[in-house]
């Protein structure tokens, strides 16, 4: 029994020397993007990380709603407005991206042509948490008020 016992464990380590650790498992991200306050929420398995202030639109964008990233760009420049650079930029519906700002005067308050404007090194927090726990398990919401407008459910 003692010789079964003593093999048995040995493959078990062997196996995992092998294979490795086992993954960690990942968590749901739940980006929210409070219009009227113009702040971020991020909440991470029902429990809030981060908050922050943002600049959106000034014209309202990017449009209220529920999204998912749909890429990541460590580093970008907008084509459309004078190659402005968009550093961790976390793009999520029709061109709209989270991404870094070097106007950070300007957070809290409408600024932008529409994305969600953050402070660089909160947009490099946050590039890394989603690149981290995968796209499929972020979930994006921009709203003027309501419930998951502060992080809540």
């Amino acid at each position: 029994m003692r010789r079964f016992f003593m093999s048995t464990a040995f493959e078990c380590l062997a196996i995992f020397a092998i294979v490795g650790r086992p993954a960690a498992a990942r968590a749901d991200v739940l980006i929210a993007v409070n219009k009227s306050t113009q702040s971020m929420t991020v909440v991470v398995n029902g429990r809030e990380r981060y908050h922050w202030p943002v600049s959106t639109g000034v014209g309202g964008g990017p449009p209220s709603g529920q999204y998912q990233p749909e890429r990541l760009e460590r580093t970008w420049y907008s084509r459309r407005y004078n190659w402005s650079p968009m550093p961790h930029a976390i793009f999520f519906h029709q061109g709209y991206a989270i991404h870094g700002t070097y106007y950070v005067s300007r957070l809290g308050q409408p600024a932008s042509h529409g994305c969600v404007r953050l402070h660089p090194s909160h947009a490099a927090a946050l590039f890394a948490l989603v690149r981290g726990e995968g796209m499929g398990r972020t979930h994006i919401v921009v709203s003027n008020a309501g419930r998951y407008a502060d992080g809540r459910r």
